[in-house]
């Protein structure tokens, strides 16, 4: 499900998915949080650079995400990596296991964001990419910035 909500408040990216992995189709999720949580990613203490996605029970698991524990709270603090939960529709799960089970594929976060006070995650189904595949991207975005500074000398 793709969001058309322009009110979209990013607060982490992972330029490593991109860079890592082909990255097919996106799905927008929920995540089930625990009391500070909240408050940490609103303060842009969160990281997706490591973590990926699996599915468990017939439920989406966030593996490895960093939410830092809030300076303000106390107890209330939970584990800054523990596994969380990621909300969509049966139907969704359905589609994404039928995509994930394949050889080479895997789910990753792309993002997380807000919309309209929710906290949000961008989920996409990547494949992975090959040593030769790394470099070839990495020379287009170099002959890019390349070209780009030429028109503007």
């Amino acid at each position: 499900m793709k969001s058309q909500d322009s009110e979209r408040t990013i607060v982490a990216n992972n330029p490593k998915a991109s860079h890592d992995y082909f990255l097919d189709e996106k799905y927008e999720c929920g995540i089930s949080l625990i009391g500070t949580e909240v408050k940490s990613i609103r303060n842009k203490k969160v990281n997706i650079k490591d973590s990926f996605a699996q599915l468990k029970n017939g439920e989406i698991i966030l593996i490895n995400m960093h939410i830092s524990p809030y300076d303000a709270g106390s107890f209330s603090n939970v584990s800054p990596t523990r596994n969380r939960k990621l909300l969509l529709h049966k139907k969704e799960i359905a589609k994404i296991y039928k995509q994930i089970s394949q050889k080479g594929v895997t789910l990753v976060p792309t993002s997380v964001y807000f919309v309209k006070n929710k906290v949000k995650v961008e989920i996409a189904i990547a494949r992975g990419k090959k040593l030769y595949d790394k470099r070839e991207s990495i020379a287009k975005k170099d002959a890019e910035r390349r070209m780009l500074q030429a028109q503007k000398n």
